[in-house]
């Protein structure tokens, strides 16, 4: 693997070699390619913009997400600060590092947010900050290049899957009763989590390297690597899972409409993000964390019930509290 790890460091060296004065704004485009800029604007859009688009968006977050986890444990490429002390490590990481999955959500969501806007100059603008979050990865020293290329080759396929497939399934799907609804969404979810384990696996006799450590610790990385944990394919799945029993359940009481005036869309925000703070930060306290069963069980279920506290929690609340309406009477 050396014939791909130091054309990608040198070119990583003349990158930041540029100025550290890209760096706030390569964190920037960085940021608007995380799981966790998508997971803040998911419950947004789906209660105060369009509820269709948060669904697409969630959905193909979170299997977009599961796919990439379940990827970078069956390959375990490090990460370039892990692998040489000539680069800075501007971006830490405890995951492995192929593929990107930054460059891997930014080539599907921004991909899909261009679909749905269907105007050119959306498609133009999407290219671009898919470029740059691209970039930004290499800057960090987060990547190789190699690692940003396969996660947009995955993301532009991911993008496809969901744009033939979406509407005959989901159409599928919706000819179910909520209860057969729910079943589907388990299903997939431990299909995820199953493929998750599996690649897992994988690592059974895997021993990380001493270097990539001491590595990671040299060039100042302010956390360490930490590489082989169920911990986001049972995030993915769950949030997933919670996310479409929600929907089935809101469905069979009248759906969920995200229109409203101004203000309403606003004051719906306070109390949905409340709750989300609550369940994230309240039973994080609460429940046992660490790589075994039961911490990953109670992580499950926390996460769950985040993605049912989205789809279903908070806009019933809404509808009750009228900041928001069925989509057809009850």
């Amino acid at each position: 693997m050396e014939s791909i790890f130091q054309p990608g460091i040198a070119f990583i060296i003349w990158l930041q070699g540029l100025g550290i004065w890209l760096e706030i704004p390569m964190k920037l485009f960085s940021f608007l390619g995380s799981e966790v800029f998508f997971l803040l604007a998911l419950p947004i859009i789906y209660w105060s913009i369009n509820a269709n688009a948060g669904l697409r968006i969630g959905t193909i977050l979170l299997v977009s997400g599961s796919l990439n986890d379940t990827l970078k444990l069956i390959f375990h490429g490090p990460r370039p600060y892990w692998f040489s002390t000539q680069v800075k490590a501007l971006a830490a990481e405890t995951s492995f590092g192929l593929p990107s999955g930054h460059a891997q959500i930014a080539a599907s969501l921004w991909g899909m947010a261009a679909a749905l806007a269907a105007r050119p100059w959306t498609w133009a603008a999407a290219a671009f900050v898919i470029f740059m979050i691209g970039l930004s990865r290499l800057y960090l020293a987060a990547h190789f290049p190699h690692d940003v290329l396969v996660g947009w080759a995955l993301g532009a396929l991911v993008l496809l899957a969901f744009s033939y497939l979406w509407d005959a399934v989901g159409t599928w799907a919706k000819k179910k009763s909520p209860v057969k609804q729910v079943g589907l969404a388990f299903a997939l979810s431990m299909l995820m989590l199953g493929t998750g384990i599996i690649a897992f696996g994988s690592l059974r006799d895997w021993v990380m390297p001493a270097v990539w450590l001491a590595n990671a610790v040299q060039t100042g990385a302010d956390v360490l690597p930490a590489p082989a944990t169920l911990n986001n394919a049972v995030t993915f799945a769950a949030v997933l899972f919670g996310m479409l029993a929600g929907m089935a359940w809101m469905d069979s009481q009248g759906g969920y409409s995200a229109d409203g005036g101004f203000g309403q869309r606003v004051m719906r925000l306070l109390p949905g993000i409340a709750g989300i703070l609550v369940l994230y930060l309240g039973l994080r306290a609460i429940f046992p964390r660490g790589d075994s069963f039961v911490p990953y069980v109670l992580r499950y279920l926390r996460f769950a019930l985040i993605g049912l506290w989205i789809s279903a929690g908070a806009p019933w609340l809404f509808i009750k509290f009228k900041l928001a309406r069925n989509l057809r009477p009850e």
